[in-house]
């Protein structure tokens, strides 16, 4: 890809999903045609069949796992898929990863083994967890968020600054080929910080309680979530949740000049849109 972006399409998997949505909003917003890759437009990543129609005539994608990127069979569904992206001549992919989940590495070197000119960005913990997925109905109807993650410290980052960086890292050339970017949010919390911010935005009493990733799993699977999903989280919460990942990435700052979005914002604009209101 150039640096001239009109008449770029980019494929979007999850594009109806916290990253994807935000990556197709991006991409819009600099001049991009995006195509949209989801079950919903008829893409599914267990299916091969429905990759070749989406990828054809695309300049670049989007890669996102489902469920996690550490997950069993992520790595070879990155590998394949950006196999045949290259293979079809999309050869400019940027995957999203994970700081710190030694699973995630694996993901990361299927795409750098297909021959793509590729980047990397590793995530921390996405704001938007509190507000979009599982954990929001928990905090907006019982008040309370039961989670394993102790007192570590996270840096938790918008998904918005996810999609922005996504989509320059694209737009620049060549520039970002062959590149890891690491992104967070400018300061870290820990996730009974992050609630207590939470309800200081929404005006009401919300709690976090600690529990075991055990513990935590057993919770997943009474929420019908099935073992080996549930086990593949608990592996990577147990990883991520450890404090290996309470510092700052300014992966932000150096991709798009700018500082990383506080918290406080996120908790701020979420609970102004009625997302934990009862």
């Amino acid at each position: 890809m150039t640096q001239n972006t009109r008449n770029t399409t980019v494929v979007v998997t999850g594009a109806s999903g916290r990253t994807g949505s935000r990556v197709a909003r991006s991409a819009q917003a600099a001049g991009l045609t995006v195509r949209a890759a989801s079950r919903a437009q008829g893409f599914d990543w267990q299916d091969r069949s429905t990759w070749g129609r989406v990828l054809r005539g695309a300049d670049a994608a989007y890669l996102v796992h489902p469920s996690d990127i550490g997950a069993p069979g992520a790595a070879e569904a990155v590998g394949a898929f950006a196999r045949e992206a290259v293979g079809i001549g999309v050869r400019r992919l940027v995957l999203l990863s994970s700081r710190g989940q030694d699973r995630a590495r694996d993901a990361e070197e299927a795409l750098r083994a297909s021959g793509a000119d590729w980047t990397v960005v590793r995530a921390a913990w996405f704001a938007q967890n509190f507000s979009e997925g599982p954990l929001v109905e928990e905090l907006r109807l019982s008040g309370e968020l039961v989670f394993p993650a102790g007192e570590v410290r996270e840096p938790f980052v918008d998904v918005r600054d996810i999609g922005d960086v996504v989509v320059a890292a694209l737009s620049a050339g060549d520039r970002y080929v062959g590149e890891t970017v690491s992104v967070s949010g400018p300061r870290l919390l820990t996730f009974g910080e992050a609630v207590a911010e939470i309800a200081k935005a929404t005006g009401r009493e919300l709690s976090y309680r600690a529990v075991s990733p055990k513990r935590y799993g057993e919770r997943l699977l009474g929420f019908g979530v099935p073992a080996p999903e549930a086990d593949a989280l608990v592996e990577a919460f147990t990883q991520l949740l450890d404090g290996r990942n309470a510092y700052l990435s300014d992966g932000v700052r150096q991709v798009l000049g700018r500082e990383a979005r506080d918290f406080t914002e996120f908790a701020r604009e979420a609970a102004a849109a009625g997302t934990w209101k009862v």
